[in-house]
């Protein structure tokens, strides 16, 4: 039986990658790609020496309380223009592991032992580790938009496909897929979870559900929409062979909760952790809310002219820039409602749902002062949003304007965050 289901992984695996298939998946990804690299990796340096951290300023002062030079800074500046803020969590924890800091255990394991176990391979060093960062978070998106390819071409043909990989590669929040954090290898294992369980290898779903769930807590809500996906299978002996591969999903953040409890004492740290990043459970949807008031309150801040913050701008910083930032992402739950209907309405229902379960977690934990903080990077990595937005765009004719709109919205999110300044 064991024989045979490690044969069935291992086809599965071949299957994914047939010769022609994958080189013509290739071919369609490497544009979007290496253009929407090439374009972040040239604003970030570019915003990092003209715009980067002035002495005595708030970019100087986020620098200062944040950044930890030894691992951003290990050859010079030339590798840290995207080495900011979470991702000097993700380079610690590579570096020395989860002691030194409870605030630590929010961030899950699987992106930063990889980065360890690959910059062991070119010595270990602060320097390797920074370079196997940023090729481990490319390598994933690059094969992200390979299988993303392949899943909507199966779903709604080569052109929508072509044109939902644009719109994911130059969405603002995609700065973070050629950053060291963990969005692209988030972004692989959910494609990769989707595409297996449509194609009926739930063997490999099961693995990527797992791979997801180490890199995120999210990850486990995947077993939602696939869970409709396995319901919607032919009726047949193997269908609880196929259910019991989706386990690996929980046993997967078991392994890191046995990991904190011998290790460190919480097995539940990574819950109880989330206080320090200012996260309160709100109720279903809270946040939503309280993001419409921040916004409100934002706007009201932006036209009065007046430095004096309002309410949920009173916080330590620039009332502008705060009150900025929240007209943006109230914007982002606007653009996240109407898409979460959209996909519901021109997707799979296992489509609907992931988008759904996602937007859930992060609507009912609200951060104060900026209670839909990160929300732009949350949607980043929900793909059937792309596939809605190639759908419209497709129909519409207006795929061009959403990709140049994007485009311009990607650069000003890479030049924020390259400057040290928060952007999502």
């Amino acid at each position: 039986m064991e024989q045979q289901a490690s044969q069935r992984v291992l086809g599965g695996a071949r299957a994914l990658l047939r010769p022609a298939r994958a080189s013509e998946a290739l071919r369609a990804a490497w544009t979007p790609f290496w253009l929407s690299r090439a374009a972040v990796a040239c604003v970030a340096v570019f915003a990092a020496i003209a715009m980067g951290p002035a002495q005595g300023g708030l970019a100087q002062r986020n620098a200062d309380r944040f950044d930890e030079p030894a691992l951003t800074h290990p050859v010079g500046g030339a590798l840290s223009p995207l080495a900011r803020w979470d991702a000097v969590w993700y380079l610690r924890i590579a570096d020395s592991g989860y002691g030194g800091s409870h605030a630590r255990a929010a961030f899950f394991p699987l992106y930063p032992l990889l980065v360890r176990a690959v910059g062991e391979l070119g010595g270990g060093s602060p320097g390797a580790r920074l370079v196997a960062a940023y090729a481990i978070s490319l390598a994933a998106f690059l094969a992200a938009l390979v299988l993303l390819w392949r899943l909507t071409s199966l779903e709604l043909g080569r052109r929508v496909a072509r044109s939902a990989l644009l719109l994911l590669a130059l969405f603002p929040a995609a700065l973070y897929f050629g950053a060291p954090y963990s969005e692209s290898l988030f972004l692989l294992a959910s494609v990769g979870a989707f595409y297996a369980a449509r194609t009926g290898r739930f063997a490999l779903a099961g693995v990527a559900v797992a791979a997801a769930a180490a890199t995120r807590s999210a990850g486990l809500l995947l077993l939602i929409p696939l869970a409709l996906l396995w319901w919607q299978q032919p009726r047949g002996e193997r269908r609880l062979a196929q259910a019991a591969w989706l386990g690996l999903g929980p046993f997967a953040v078991a392994a890191y909760a046995l990991h904190l409890g011998l290790a460190h004492g919480d097995a539940l740290a990574f819950l109880d952790v989330q206080g320090a990043w200012y996260r309160e459970f709100a109720g279903p949807l809270g946040g939503v809310w309280d993001g419409i008031t921040a916004g409100v309150d934002g706007a009201r801040q932006l036209l009065s002219g007046s430095r004096e913050p309002v309410y949920f701008q009173a916080a330590a910083g620039d009332p502008f820039r705060i009150a900025a930032v929240n007209v943006m992402l109230l914007g982002s739950l606007a653009f996240s409602l109407v898409a979460c209907v959209g996909v519901w309405r021109r997707l799979a229902p296992a489509y609907g749902a992931w988008v759904t379960s996602a937007l859930l977690l992060p609507l009912s934990f609200p951060v104060e002062p900026q209670p839909l903080m990160s929300l732009p990077r949350f949607l980043a990595v929900l793909f059937p949003v792309f596939i809605w937005l190639a759908i419209v765009g497709e129909e519409r004719r207006i795929t061009e304007p959403m990709v140049a709109a994007s485009a311009l919205g990607l650069g000003l999110f890479s030049a924020t965050f390259a400057s040290w300044h928060w952007v999502a």
